[in-house]
């Protein structure tokens, strides 16, 4: 595969559908990259010359059927979009595995910078480095604060036992991949256990927010919240204790 073609990106396949399903959209031949820095599903940023676009994909080789659900991606940021939330313009969701050999989703490129580490974020200085830490938790409250219901996501999860759910799998995962010993760690996995909170009222929960997460503008301010593979509906208060937990060296 040539840079312009990589792996799981069939661009002449895609540009047979984008013709078909969106008309008038693609003005010239298409070329396409991987992007670096995902940890699961595989993002390619696409172009004509003129426009810029993004598809999401699952990994090449097998997946388990219910992991890496395109459908739930393209459901949740098609249901944000109209919102204050930012999310990028959704364009096509394509189930048809004829085409990329996989389920996959293209939406608009966003453009901005994920930053991911301290160093990346040192040339920003302290002043604008806190704008975009508080633009973080300002578009945190926004998704919060949608309801549910009315933007047609009243189905997208079962947040009665959330907590509980999320308590039993993690301790399983800490078990599946335990190699060493960590000190207190099942005394504090039992005492969770025992003092649950009682939730709120439901919300849209991204499930993975974090810095590396969002797209952030040359204004310091969010213009898009990425990666919404681990999305539903449930505590919200889960999204700002892993937030705090990623601020944390």
């Amino acid at each position: 595969m040539s840079p312009d073609h990589p792996p799981g990106l069939d661009l002449d396949r895609l540009r047979g559908l984008l013709d078909q399903e969106r008309p008038g959209l693609v003005h010239g031949p298409l070329t396409g990259r991987l992007i670096e820095g995902g940890r699961s599903n595989l993002t390619y940023a696409v172009s004509d010359g003129t426009s810029k676009w993004v598809v999401r994909r699952p990994p090449l080789g097998h997946v388990l059927a219910t992991a890496h659900d395109m459908k739930r991606e393209h459901r949740v940021i098609s249901a944000l979009h109209p919102t204050n939330v930012p999310v990028p313009r959704p364009v096509l969701l394509c189930e048809d595995e004829e085409v990329l050999g996989s389920p996959f989703y293209v939406m608009e490129f966003v453009e901005g910078t994920p930053y991911r580490t301290a160093d990346q974020l040192a040339p920003l200085g302290p002043d604008r480095t806190r704008g975009a830490v508080l633009s973080l938790v300002d578009t945190l409250v926004e998704l919060h604060a949608v309801d549910p219901a009315e933007v047609g996501l009243a189905d997208f999860g079962r947040p009665e036992g959330f907590l509980d759910r999320q308590l039993r799998r993690w301790g399983k995962q800490l078990d599946a991949s335990r190699n060493r010993d960590l000190a207190g760690i099942d005394e504090l996995h039992a005492s969770l256990g025992r003092q649950l909170p009682a939730s709120p009222a439901p919300a849209v929960v991204h499930g993975d927010y974090r810095l590396d997460n969002v797209l952030i503008g040359e204004d310091d301010k969010i213009k898009a919240i990425l990666d919404w593979e681990m999305s539903t509906l449930g505590d919200p208060l889960t999204d700002r204790g892993l937030l705090v937990r990623y601020s944390m060296p």
